[in-house]
C-alpha cells in the first residue's frame, strides 16, 4: 500500500508540472505525452511493492512524497494565477526566464522544510540557550504519554525539564486521591511531603485554574509554607472534577513575573498529566477487577469441585446406610419369614415368637428408612416450610435455641433447603465452639432478599475459623451455588453472628 501511495503522488507529481509547463511554455506539445509520462510511476511503484527489501524506504517516503504534491499543487496554482490569469502568456524570450522561476521555487519548496526545522531550533537556542521552549515541554511530554515510559520516571522527566525551559528555581508535581496529595517528583530533589485537603478544599481546588500566591496562600497554605519570598503558579491537576494532583511552578522574587504564556502552558501540562494520571487510575482498576474475577473464577472452579465431591460422599453414605441399617433389617424379615414357613405346622409358638421378632423388626426398618429419608430432604421442611422445620430442630440443639421466622410465606425448595441446612450449621458449630449459653435463629425477607442469622452468647470465633473451617466451606458452597451471600460478625467475648443473603 506503500508502494501503491508513493507511485500515484509520483503520477500526480508530473501531471502536474507536465500542465503547468505546457500551458506556461507549450512544452511538451501534446497532453497524451504527458499522461504518459505520468503513468510510467503506477507500473514501477507496484513492481517496487513486491520486493520485499523496499518496504521500508517506501514508508519513510510516503510522507514526503504527499507533501511535496501538496506544495507542488500549491506553487502551480500560484504561478498558473499571476501569470495566467493577471499577467499574459510569456513570449518565446521570456520562456526561459520562466522555467528558471519555476525551477526556483521548487527548490524553494524542497528547502523549505529542513530548513524551517534549523531556523525554529536556532531560534529557540537564541531566546532560551540550551533549554527547550515551553510549547517543545508540552509537545515532548504528550510524545512520551504514548510510550512506555513508567509514569515516576515520565514525572520526574517532566519536571526537569519545566524548570528548564521556564527558567523556574524549582518546579513539583504532587500526586494522589481521596484529600491526600504526596510530592513524587521535584526538580531540585526535596525529602518527601504529604498535603491534607478537607473534601470542601478538594472541591475547590480541582476545578480552578492556574493559581497565584494569594490563592495558593488561601487555599493551601501548607504549600507554600516556609518558601519565603518566592513567586509561585499552581496548576491542579483534575479531570472530570476530581483532583488527581497539583504542578507547582516556583520563582525567586527578583525573576521576571510569569506572564499569560507561562500560565497557558502550566494549565495545559497539567491538563495532560491529569489525563494520564486518570488512564492509570483506570487501569489500576481494572487490574483490581480482573484480579478479582480470577479469584472468584478459582473459587467457583474450587467450590464445584467440592460440591461434587461431597455429593459423591452423599451417595456412598446413602450407600452405606442402607447396606448397615435398613438393608440389615430386611434381610433378617426374610430369613425369619422362612423360618415362620418351616415352623407353622411344627411349632405354632415358636412361630408366634419369630413373627413377634419380625414385628419389631418391621419397625425398626421403618424408623431406619424415616431417618434416612430425615437426613436427605427433612419431610417437615417440605410440608410445613421453615419456621416448622428449624423450631424442630432447635429442640434437638445442644444449647437452648429461639427460633423468630418472619418469612412466612413458602420459597424455592433449593432456597428453603440451604437455609435450613446453613442454620444447622451454624447451630452445630455453636454448640461445638461457642462455649455459650443459648442461641437465636432468625429468618427475614428484606429488600428483595431472604436473610437468615444464627448469632450466640459464647466466646467468639477467631478469623481463621471463618477462613478455612470446613462448616463455613460448606456453607459458603451451598449459598454460593444459589447466588447468596455469607458473613461473620465475631470477636473474642462478643459471640458470634452467622449472617447468610440470599437474593430472590
Amino acid at each position: 500500500m506503500a508502494w501503491v501511495v508513493l507511485s500515484l503522488a509520483a503520477a500526480f507529481e508530473i501531471a502536474l508540472v507536465g500542465l503547468t509547463l505546457h500551458i506556461l511554455i507549450g512544452w511538451p506539445a501534446q497532453v497524451l505525452q504527458i499522461a504518459a509520462a505520468a503513468t510510467i510511476p503506477i507500473p514501477l511503484g507496484l513492481l517496487l511493492g513486491r520486493l520485499l527489501r523496499f518496504q521500508g524506504a517506501a514508508s519513510r517516503l510516503v510522507v514526503q512524497a504527499i507533501s511535496l504534491a501538496g506544495v507542488t499543487a500549491l506553487v502551480t496554482g500560484v504561478y498558473l494565477l499571476v501569470v495566467g490569469w493577471l499577467g499574459h502568456v510569456p513570449t518565446q524570450s521570456q520562456q526561459t526566464l520562466v522555467v528558471l522561476s519555476i525551477v526556483a521555487a521548487a527548490l524553494t519548496a524542497l528547502l523549505y522544510l529542513p530548513t524551517s526545522k534549523r531556523l525554529a531550533l536556532f531560534a529557540n537556542e537564541l531566546v532560551y540557550g540550551s533549554r527547550q521552549s515551553p510549547d517543545e515541554v508540552v509537545r515532548s511530554f504528550g510524545a512520551h504519554l504514548s510510550r512506555a515510559v513508567p509514569l515516576e520516571e515520565l514525572l520526574l522527566r517532566l519536571a526537569e525539564s519545566l524548570r528548564s525551559a521556564m527558567a523556574l528555581e524549582a518546579a513539583e508535581i504532587w500526586t494522589g486521591s481521596d484529600g491526600m496529595l504526596d510530592l513524587v517528583a521535584s526538580d531540585p530533589d526535596k525529602d518527601p511531603a504529604s498535603l491534607r485537603l478537607t473534601a470542601s478544599e478538594e472541591s475547590v481546588v480541582a476545578r480552578a485554574g492556574v493559581a497565584g500566591p494569594a490563592w495558593t496562600a488561601l487555599w493551601l497554605p501548607q504549600l507554600v509554607e516556609g518558601r519565603g519570598d518566592v513567586a509561585v503558579r499552581v496548576a491542579p491537576v483534575s479531570f472530570a472534577g476530581e483532583l488527581y494532583g497539583l504542578v507547582l511552578a516556583q520563582r525567586a522574587a527578583e525573576s521576571p513575573p510569569f506572564d499569560a504564556e507561562a500560565e497557558d502552558v502550566l494549565a495545559e501540562l497539567a491538563r495532560q498529566v491529569g489525563l494520564a494520571l486518570r488512564n492509570v487510575r483506570l487501569d489500576s482498576q481494572l487490574q483490581a477487577s480482573l484480579d478479582e474475577v480470577r479469584e472468584q473464577a478459582d473459587e467457583l472452579r474450587a467450590s464445584r469441585a467440592r460440591v461434587v465431591a461431597a455429593a459423591d460422599a452423599e451417595r456412598r453414605r446413602i450407600e452405606r446406610d442402607l447396606h448397615d441399617g435398613a438393608q440389615q433389617y430386611l434381610a433378617g424379615i426374610a430369613v425369619n419369614l422362612r423360618a415362620v414357613r418351616a415352623l407353622v405346622g411344627s411349632d405354632a409358638g415358636k412361630a408366634r415368637a419369630i413373627l413377634d421378632e419380625l414385628s419389631r423388626s418391621a419397625q425398626e426398618a421403618q424408623e431406619a428408612f424415616r431417618a434416612l429419608a430425615h437426613g436427605i430432604y427433612p419431610p417437615l421442611l417440605q410440608d410445613r416450610g421453615l419456621s416448622a422445620a428449624l423450631a424442630n430442630a432447635a429442640r434437638g440443639a445442644a444449647i437452648a435455641t429461639r427460633v423468630e421466622v418472619t418469612a412466612l410465606r413458602r420459597f424455592d425448595p433449593e432456597v428453603e433447603a440451604t437455609v435450613y441446612f446453613c442454620c444447622l450449621e451454624a447451630l452445630q458449630n455453636a454448640g461445638k465452639h461457642a462455649k455459650g449459653s443459648r442461641a437465636t435463629v432468625r429468618v427475614w425477607e428484606e429488600a428483595g432478599a431472604l436473610l437468615f442469622e444464627v448469632g450466640d452468647n459464647g466466646v467468639g470465633l477467631g478469623p481463621e475459623y471463618t477462613r478455612r473451617g470446613a462448616g463455613v466451606t460448606n456453607m459458603r458452597d451451598r449459598l454460593g451455588a444459589i447466588g447468596g451471600d455469607l458473613r461473620f460478625e465475631s470477636g473474642h467475648g462478643r459471640g458470634t453472628r452467622v449472617i447468610g443473603t440470599i437474593p430472590l
